[in-house]
C-alpha cells in the first residue's frame, strides 16, 4: 500500500482525530508495520502485552473465552480502528484475543513510544480518554440491545453497523464483505447460530438483503434500518449478559 494511502488511513485513527498535525507526524515516525496472515494470532487472552495496534488494512476479531469454554466474539476491526491499548494503560495479561480475520496489514506502538508522546504532547491524554470513552459507551448500546431488542433487531443493527464500516456500493445495492462464518456472527449479535440463520432467512424471504457466503448484499437499506430501530418485539426472556471487558484486550 502506497505511503500516502497509509499516512491517511492512520490519520483517521480514533487516537489522532483533534490532535496536532505536528505531533501525529511525530509519532508516525515511531510505529512499527506489522503484517499477519489469515487465521494468525495477533495476541492471546491471558498473555502478557505491551503494545497496541492500528489496523491499516483487514480485518481483526476481537474474541474472550470463558473459564467453562463459551466463546464470544466482540468486535471486528477495519482500518483505522485501534486495539490492544489496555495493555498500554493497565499493565497486565490480555483480557481478549485477536486475531486475524483476513490478510492484515497494521502498525504497532509499545508502551514506551506513547507515554513519550503523551509527554511531549499533553493534550493527548484528552483524546484517548475520548476514545475509550466512545468505547465504553458502545458496550453500554450493546448491553442495552441485548436487553431490550429480539434478535431480528440485532442482527438488522449489526448488519448495518458492518455496512457503515464495510459496506461497498454494488449496483442498486450495498455489498458487505464481512468474511465471518455462520458462528461468528451469531456470536457478535449474542445469539444462536440457528436463530440468527432464521432472521437472515427472513430479511432473504422479503427482499431486503441476499446472502452470498461470507458477505451480504443489502438490496433494502430503509427497511433493514426501520427494523434494526424497532425495539416493539422484545425478547421474551433476557439473555444471558454480554461479557463487558472492552474489546482492545
Amino acid at each position: 500500500m502506497p505511503l500516502a494511502s497509509t499516512d491517511a488511513i492512520l490519520a483517521r485513527a480514533g487516537i489522532f482525530q483533534g490532535v496536532e498535525p505536528a505531533a501525529v507526524a511525530s509519532l508516525m515516525e515511531h510505529l512499527r508495520p506489522i503484517q499477519f496472515r489469515r487465521g494468525e494470532e495477533i495476541f492471546a487472552q491471558g498473555a502478557p502485552g505491551d503494545r497496541l495496534f492500528i489496523v491499516v488494512d483487514g480485518k481483526v476479531k476481537i474474541g474472550q473465552r470463558t473459564p467453562d469454554g463459551r466463546s464470544s466474539l466482540l468486535a471486528i476491526m477495519g482500518p483505522s480502528d485501534m486495539f490492544g491499548e489496555l495493555a498500554i494503560f493497565d499493565p497486565g495479561p490480555r483480557t481478549s484475543s485477536a486475531i486475524a480475520v483476513t490478510a492484515v496489514q497494521a502498525v504497532s506502538m509499545d508502551r514506551g513510544a506513547l507515554r513519550t508522546w503523551i509527554a511531549d504532547s499533553p493534550g493527548i491524554s484528552e483524546q484517548l480518554l475520548r476514545v475509550l470513552a466512545r468505547r465504553l459507551r458502545r458496550t453500554q448500546d450493546t448491553y442495552t440491545d441485548m436487553i431490550f431488542t429480539d434478535v431480528p433487531g440485532r442482527v438488522a443493527k449489526q448488519l448495518l453497523a458492518l455496512a457503515q464500516r464495510f459496506g461497498q456500493q454494488e449496483g442498486a445495492g450495498l455489498r458487505v464483505a464481512h468474511d465471518l462464518t455462520q458462528e461468528e456472527l451469531a456470536q457478535l449479535v449474542g445469539a444462536s447460530r440457528e436463530t440468527v440463520n432464521k432472521a437472515l432467512a427472513d430479511f432473504a424471504h422479503r427482499g431486503w438483503l441476499r446472502i452470498d457466503g461470507k458477505s451480504v448484499l443489502i438490496k433494502n437499506l430503509e427497511k433493514l434500518a426501520r427494523r434494526a430501530g424497532d425495539r416493539s418485539a422484545q425478547p421474551t426472556t433476557p439473555p444471558a449478559p454480554p461479557l463487558l471487558a472492552s474489546n482492545a484486550g
